[in-house]
């Protein structure tokens, strides 16, 4: 049996997406569902590059067409 991945978009803004990565097998015709892994992006220049890295490219599309071209979230640390 082969393992697939369903992948689900959540909480999408400008700034952030949370990201539901759902591994099932199918077997006589139903999913079994094996596991569920939920990870975190901020739509910085870390996140941007996980997001292209870990998605394929109709929900990186989704999340691009939201987030735009540049970031929106600095993760530089602020000055005291």
């Amino acid at each position: 049996m082969e393992l697939k991945t369903e992948f689900v978009l959540d909480m999408l803004t400008t700034d952030s997406v949370s990201v539901l990565q759902k591994k099932y097998f199918e077997f006589d015709g139903k999913r079994y569902y094996t596991e569920n892994i939920r990870n975190a992006y901020l739509n910085d220049e870390e996140g941007r590059q996980s997001i292209n890295d870990v998605l394929p490219e109709e929900y990186q599309n989704a999340v691009f067409a939201v987030w735009g071209d540049t970031p929106t979230v600095s993760t530089e640390a602020e000055s005291a």
